[in-house]
């Protein structure tokens, strides 16, 4: 059963992008995964910065992080956009994760050989399309094999009924596909 990890790069009480990624992730548990979604807002990191990493090592949410991250086989990622990229608080996170705490720990073991499905919400007319562009090159820089297609949903302040699912069926059923497909690459 391949292991599924959800999560958003926005903390924000009521995100968009959290309610998209959990849509993905509950076809992605339809379709036969173990899925568990996580809100990043809950790993509090200081900013990266090498000088601290060097005198205190890791983190304690760094290490936690970086472990869920090893432990699944697969990412579904819901990146909000913020000035035409994605948010610093999905970077953060994927940089310290990023950091080996040892010698026998081989480079990048959070990322190398896993799989990811991304999507997007913003209010803006793109839907956080531009956002992907940059997450798409940095997963796949650090081994990630991120899947060739991505949603991104535009109004997402009127995009979301009052159970978190998207309005539109179109737009619904393809963040669920999203969740589905990344199941099936993996399995």
């Amino acid at each position: 059963m391949p292991k599924i990890l959800a999560f958003s790069g926005s903390s924000r009480t009521g995100s968009f992008n959290q309610k998209l990624v959990t849509i993905a992730a509950d076809a992605a548990r339809e379709e036969g995964a173990d899925v568990t979604v996580i809100n990043l807002g809950d790993y509090q990191l200081p900013i990266y910065n090498a000088d601290a990493e060097s005198s205190n090592g890791l983190p304690e949410h760094a290490k936690a992080l970086k472990q869920i991250l090893i432990d699944h086989d697969g990412f579904l990622i819901a990146s909000p956009e913020y000035n035409s990229a994605f948010s610093p608080l999905l970077k953060n996170a994927i940089d310290w994760a990023s950091r080996k705490e040892n010698d026998q720990e081989r480079p990048l073991a959070a990322y190398k050989g896993k799989y990811a499905a991304i999507m997007s919400a913003s209010p803006g007319a793109l839907g956080g399309l531009r956002g992907l562009v940059f997450l798409r090159m940095l997963l796949s820089n650090i081994g990630v094999l991120v899947l060739p297609e991505q949603h991104a949903i535009s109004n997402a302040h009127k995009a979301f009924d009052g159970n978190g699912q998207l309005e539109n069926p179109v737009q619904q059923q393809a963040i669920r596909q999203l969740g589905s497909q990344l199941v099936r690459i993996i399995g």
